[in-house]
């Protein structure tokens, strides 16, 4: 049994790098002193860097996301050493990276007790990361090896492309990070049905972060909504609808952590002894799937 906690994370202005540090820091710690092992905030909780830009420039979106990149390397030392810290895992959600090329990805990073893990990029881009933002995919998948299990990563609209998980979980993935930033209830909850259906597809558990509140000093995070949640294959011995827990509002104006325990064990086992093998039968789709 493992102690996860997802935060409904709000979007808030830190004006300042030791103020911004000492939210992150508080706010992990409240996670850690309720038991939580494995923490996972959402996709672009980073760019709340951008607080600490002149209000022109935290104002427009392309300079805003420039503008936050000489800060990266001091974020990932503090992500590092919160984890440390705590003794914890810490998913300090995504951000946008400038990589060699000059190209921009939206990237994930892992943090243990021991260090920090490597990192997962977003593969499918939505079309405002595309037409808006100049956010580009990055290659392939990755699983963690840590001491609470093998975990992936897919950020937000990765979710709802199934061969995404599918190949996170024949890779050993028993647990998918789903950091996610939608601005509607619809965009919330396409992520969500997406995080359940590759959930029910592969007998994993999925964990869901959303961004939440209203930034209009950010163009990148001005309005946000959705509600944390973790989710499993509805079978023998896991709940009816295969949600272990969601958060209870659907955009609250603090961040919330929403703790849950999980038992990797009894998912593996419904993969052996469940109702359905939907895991096994995978396969078995591609023969049948022809019009007659």
């Amino acid at each position: 049994m493992i102690r996860i906690a997802a935060c409904q994370y709000a979007i808030e202005l830190h004006e300042r790098w030791d103020t911004y540090a000492a939210h992150l820091e508080g706010l992990c710690a409240e996670a850690a002193a309720r038991g939580a092992k494995l923490l996972v905030l959402p996709e672009y909780a980073g760019l709340v860097l951008a607080g600490q830009l002149p209000p022109a420039e935290r104002g427009d979106l392309q300079a805003s996301i420039a503008g936050i990149q000489p800060l990266l390397q001091d974020w990932r030392a503090l992500c590092a050493g919160i984890a440390a810290k705590l003794g914890v895992y810490l998913q300090p959600g995504s951000l946008p990276v400038r990589d060699a090329d000059g190209r921009f990805r939206n990237r994930a990073w892992l943090f243990g007790p021991g260090g920090e893990l490597g990192y997962q990029d977003k593969l499918i881009m939505t079309r405002f990361e595309r037409e808006q933002w100049g956010i580009e995919a990055g290659k392939g998948l990755k699983v963690f090896d840590t001491a609470l299990g093998r975990l992936g990563i897919l950020i937000c609209y990765d979710n709802e492309f199934p061969m995404l998980a599918r190949t996170l979980a024949e890779g050993g993935a028993d647990l998918i990070l789903a950091p996610s930033c939608t601005d509607t209830e619809a965009g919330y909850n396409r992520v969500r049905i997406g995080a359940q259906a590759r959930a029910l597809e592969n007998q994993i558990a999925v964990l869901q972060s959303p961004t939440v509140g209203f930034a209009p000093w950010s163009p990148a995070l001005d309005e946000n909504i959705g509600r944390a949640g973790l989710y499993v294959p509805p079978d023998f011995g896991m709940p009816s609808n295969g949600v272990i827990a969601e958060s209870p509002e659907l955009c609250p104006s603090t961040s919330q952590w929403l703790i849950c325990d999980l038992d990797l064990d009894e998912v593996r086992r419904v993969r052996t002894e469940g109702q359905v093998f939907t895991r096994r039968d995978w396969p078995e789709q591609f023969g049948q799937a022809t019009l007659l």
